[in-house]
Order: C-alpha cells, then structure tokens, then sequence
C-alpha cells in the first residue's frame, strides 16, 4: 500500500468514526418500550474496529514518513516546514492586507493615515513563501504515491 492510500484511508476512517459518533448519540436513548433505530452495541463494535484501524494507520504512517528522506529531510519534517508556512503566509497576508488600506480624508486637516511597513516588500515575501509552499507541498505529495506504507 502506498502512503498516499493510507493517508486517504485515514481520513475516510476519520468521516466514518464521526458518523458513528453521531449515529451513536441518536441510538442510545430511546423512550420506554421502543427499539433504537440501528442496535448501539453494534455500533460501538464498529467504532472500536474502526478506531482500532485508525490507530494501526496512524503508527504506520507516522513512522513512514519519519523513516522516509528525500533531499536530506523526511517527510515529516516537510510537513512541518509547509504547516509553519502556512501560518506564517496568512499572517503576512493579513499584514498586507491591513497596511494597504487607504484612509480618506474629508479634509486636509484630519490625521493622514500611512502604512508603517513597506507593503510592496512584504507581498514580494508573500508570493516567495506561497511558491516555497507549493514546492514543498508538491513534494509531499509525490513522496506519498511513490512511497511504500511501513
């Protein structure tokens, strides 16, 4: 199984728990003399098999990607390296964003409001981090459907 199938695996695990959870929560309690809707015990064995699975999966891809290098780092240093630069990309963006707007003035004698950051600059490192992003997550994704689950 590659890794990018275990990933997928995982997540649709992840859906399925949350279903179960909620299918769960609607058959646990009933009024008296009714049946629930779905039998909760079997339910719950479900959720523990699926759980159980969810666990197996998580090891696994957990210990692919740190045993698994590519140019030096493994992967789970590349996701790392890409969440961070998410985060750091949206509070740029915002940084932008809020240092470009311009205040109007009804009158010359009202406070002038001016950016204290050179906005130009701060979007030039935008637009290298959200390629250095793409590059990496590109990356991610290759390694993931070229590499083999542990």
């Amino acid at each position: 199984m590659k890794l990018a199938e275990a990933l997928q695996e995982r997540a649709d695990l992840n859906k399925n728990i949350e279903q179960l959870r909620c299918r769960l929560a609607n058959n646990v309690i009933v009024q008296e003399n009714e049946k629930p809707a779905e039998d909760p015990q079997a339910l719950i064995k479900e959720l523990d098999s699926a759980v159980s699975r969810l666990e197996e999966l998580m090891k696994r891809i957990n210990q692919t990607n740190c045993m698994t290098i590519s140019e030096g780092k493994s992967i789970t240093e590349l996701i790392a390296a890409r969440d961070s630069l998410k985060v750091k990309i949206a509070v740029y963006k915002d940084i932008v964003s809020n240092a470009s707007q311009t205040a109007r003035r009804a009158r010359m004698s009202e406070i002038r409001i001016i950016s204290a950051v050179d906005v130009r600059k701060l979007q030039k490192k935008v637009d290298d981090m959200s390629k250095e992003f793409r590059v990496t997550d590109n990356k991610i994704q290759a390694l993931n459907w070229s590499t083999e689950l542990m």
